[in-house]
């Protein structure tokens, strides 16, 4: 969340960089004419939400998607099929991978699949060390 950011500020650069990779940023607003509102403002026009009380934060932190409810123990054919799923999608990963950088995005809308699914298994492959992040949200495959 930046409260405060002139237009060439420290804040604005790791804001603006924060909105490009897709993460949340906050902003609060200020006086047009406010020099050291204008950096907020800026952001608040590329993208960034708009914070104009706690309320505001708090919807911001609040999750989107409903918590997902523990499986019972005594299911042990979803936990089997859910391994199944796990480890298709990491050979699908895989295979679209090579030695030069895609981005995340284009992979996910390559395997028809959500964020949600594909990011816990791009974090298996990439702390096994089959895959490596690069700056922009590149993903490459170590050989």
């Amino acid at each position: 969340m930046v409260v405060e950011a002139a237009a060439k500020s420290g804040s604005l650069i790791t804001a603006r960089d924060a909105l490009d990779q897709g993460r949340d940023v906050l902003a609060v607003p200020g006086h047009p004419f406010d020099a050291r509102a204008s950096g907020c403002n800026m952001l608040i026009r590329d993208g960034a939400t708009l914070v104009r009380s706690a309320k505001d934060v708090i919807e911001a932190l609040t999750p989107l998607a409903p918590t997902q409810q523990m499986l019972p123990m005594d299911e042990p054919a979803t936990q089997n099929s859910d391994l199944r799923d796990t480890s298709d999608l990491h050979m699908q990963i895989l295979s679209r991978l090579g030695p030069s950088p895609v981005a995340e995005d284009q992979l996910i809308r390559d395997l028809k699949t959500s964020a949600a699914d594909i990011t816990p298994v791009l974090l298996d492959l990439e702390l096994d060390g089959q895959i490596a992040r690069q700056d922009g949200r590149l993903l490459a495959r170590n050989d």
